[in-house]
C-alpha cells in the first residue's frame, strides 16, 4: 500500500532540510498517522501543531486554511521543526521544545526547571530513532513495569568492590548447625529466645 503521505513528506524535507525520516519518526509519535486527530491540549492533525503556531506558521510559509489538511499540516510540523533545531542547535533541544513548547524548554536550560514526564519520555524515545537505526513503534508506546530489565548495571556512583556483593566488606558471621524448631521462624545460634 502506497503511503499517502510521501509527496507532502519530501516537499517539507527539501523545503525546511529537515530529513523525511525525521517527519516521518514525529508524526507517527505524535498522531500515528490520523490527520484528523486532536490532543488534549488543543494540537492538531497529523504533526499535532498547536492553533497559535498553526496561525503564526500559515501565514509565513503561506499555508492553506485547514490545520488538518495533511500537506500543509506536515509543512507546518516541518517548519516547526526546522525552527526549533536552528534555536537550539541539538535534536533533543528540538524534540524537547517541539513537545513542550520553547518557553518551557527555555526555562529548563535558564532555571533548571524540569521538564515534563512527557516530554522526557518523548525525547527518549525520537532521538535514537532520528539517526535511521531504530525502528518505529506501531503504536505509542507506554512505560510499563513488567517491561522493565529485572537486573541493573551498577553506576559508577555506587561501585561493588570486589565484583562481589555490597555485603563483602562486613565480617563473616558464625554459623553452626541449625536444630529441629516448631515454628516458623528459624532460630538464629546465639540468639536468645524468649519461651
Amino acid at each position: 500500500m502506497r503511503d499517502p503521505y510521501t509527496a507532502a513528506i519530501a516537499e517539507a524535507s527539501a523545503r525546511f532540510a529537515i530529513p523525511e525520516h525525521w517527519i516521518r519518526a514525529v508524526m507517527q509519535v505524535e498522531s500515528a498517522g490520523d490527520p484528523g486527530v486532536v490532543s488534549r491540549a488543543g494540537a492538531m492533525g497529523l504533526m499535532q501543531v498547536m492553533p497559535g503556531t498553526w496561525a503564526v506558521l500559515r501565514q509565513d510559509h503561506g499555508l492553506g486554511a485547514d490545520p488538518f489538511g495533511p500537506r500543509d499540516n506536515i509543512l507546518a510540523g516541518t517548519a516547526y521543526l526546522r525552527a526549533m533545531l536552528d534555536r537550539y542547535g541539538t535534536v533533543g533541544g528540538m524534540l524537547a521544545a517541539y513537545n513542550a513548547g520553547p518557553g518551557r524548554y527555555d526555562a529548563y536550560l535558564s532555571e533548571g526547571r524540569p521538564l515534563p514526564a512527557e516530554t522526557r519520555a518523548y525525547v527518549a524515545m525520537l532521538a535514537p530513532r532520528m539517526d535511521g537505526t531504530a525502528p518505529l513503534p506501531n503504536r505509542a508506546t507506554v512505560a510499563d513495569w513488567r517491561e522493565a530489565a529485572l537486573f541493573t548495571d551498577r553506576s559508577a556512583d555506587h561501585p561493588q568492590q570486589n565484583g562481589g556483593s555490597p555485603d563483602a566488606d562486613r565480617p563473616p558471621r558464625e554459623t553452626g548447625p541449625v536444630g529441629p524448631n516448631s515454628g516458623i521462624f528459624v532460630v538464629r545460634p546465639g540468639v536468645e529466645t524468649l519461651p
